[in-house]
C-alpha cells in the first residue's frame, strides 16, 4: 500500500476510534520469521505497521526491544532485509520503518528512500532525529511523498511542539512517558496532558507509545489519542514463546485483544 497513513488514520477516525500501530523489528528473530510476525498483527487488527530497523545503539530501547535488535542483528539482518519486510507487510496495511537515524545516512538517505517507496513503505519514525537537524531528510522524503513522524514528549515546550508538528506528515508520535520504552503495567498519567497540548498546536493525528502492554490499557489510551502504539508488548509475546509457530500464535492473540481495546469492544 502507498501513500502514506493519512488515509487510514482519517478511516478509523470516521468509524470514531483509534487506530491500533504495531511494531516488530525486521530480523527478529529471522527475517522470515519477523515477515511470519508481522503478517500475524496484520491478523489480529492492525491498521498501521511499524517495522523497526534493527541497530546496535539503541539508545531509546528498552531492554526487551534492545535484545530483539541484538538477535536480528546476530542473525545477520542488513538494511535491505528490511525492506523485504516492509514490502510484505505493506501488501495489507500501511508500513512505516522506525529507525535511528545512522544507518539512513550510513546507506545514503536519497538511496533509502527510494528503497522504501520501491517497497511500498509509508514513511520513517526518526526518533533520534529533531526537525531542526532534519533538512536532508525532509527534502528527500517530501520528494519520494514519504511520511516523516517526529516525536515529542512531556518535557516539549509549546514552540518545540509547534516546530515539530509543522514538519510531520503522517502523524505525531507523543512519547507517553520520559525514558526508555518497554511494556508498563500502568499507562502514563502525563500523556492525556500532553495530547492536549499538542492537540493545540496541530490538526495532525498524535500516536500515542511507550508502555501499553493490553487490550485495556489500550482502550484507555483509544480514548483520547487518534492511535495507540505498542512495541515492547509484541516483542516480548514473540520472545517468551518456545518456537516461531506459537510465536506467530501470540503475537496474533495479543494484537486482536489489542484491537478489541481501541475498538471499544473491552
Amino acid at each position: 500500500m502507498t501513500g502514506g497513513v493519512s488515509p487510514t488514520l482519517a478511516q478509523t477516525r470516521s468509524e470514531g476510534r483509534a487506530a491500533l500501530i504495531g511494531y516488530l523489528p525486521a530480523g527478529f528473530p529471522s527475517v522470515d520469521v519477523s515477515i511470519d510476525l508481522v503478517r500475524a498483527m496484520v491478523k489480529g487488527g492492525v491498521d498501521v505497521v511499524e517495522v523497526g530497523l534493527p541497530y546496535s545503539d539503541p539508545v531509546m530501547d528498552g531492554p526487551t526491544i534492545q535484545a530483539a535488535a541484538d538477535m536480528a542483528l546476530a542473525a545477520g539482518t542488513r538494511i535491505d532485509d528490511v525492506f523485504r519486510v516492509v514490502e510484505a507487510s505493506a501488501e495489507h496495511v500501511p508500513t512505516l520503518v522506525m529507525t535511528y537515524w545512522n544507518p539512513v545516512e550510513r546507506y545514503g538517505v536519497e538511496r533509502f528512500a527510494s528503497a522504501l517507496g520501491a517497497a511500498g513503505g509509508a514513511g520513517l519514525i526518526t526518533p533520534d532525529l529533531v526537525p531542526d537537524e532534519a533538512q536532508e531528510w525532509i527534502a528527500v522524503a517530501d520528494a519520494h511523498r514519504l511520511d516523516k513522524v517526529f516525536l515529542v514528549a512531556p518535557s516539549s515546550t509549546r514552540a518545540r511542539l509547534e516546530m515539530t508538528t509543522a514538519h510531520c506528515r503522517g502523524f505525531v508520535y507523543a512519547t507517553a512517558v520520559m525514558g526508555v520504552t518497554g511494556a508498563r503495567e500502568q499507562t502514563s498519567s502525563v500523556a492525556p496532558q500532553l495530547v492536549a497540548r499538542t492537540r493545540e498546536v496541530t490538526d495532525l493525528p498524535i500516536g500515542v507509545g511507550l508502555g501499553v502492554s493490553n487490550g485495556r490499557q489500550a482502550a484507555v489510551v483509544a480514548q483520547y489519542a487518534d492511535a495507540v502504539i505498542v512495541g515492547s508488548a509484541l516483542v516480548r509475546a514473540a520472545f517468551d514463546a518456545p518456537e516461531p509457530a506459537s510465536a506467530v500464535a501470540a503475537v496474533t492473540d495479543l494484537t486482536h485483544d489489542l484491537a478489541r481495546g481501541v475498538h471499544g469492544e473491552l
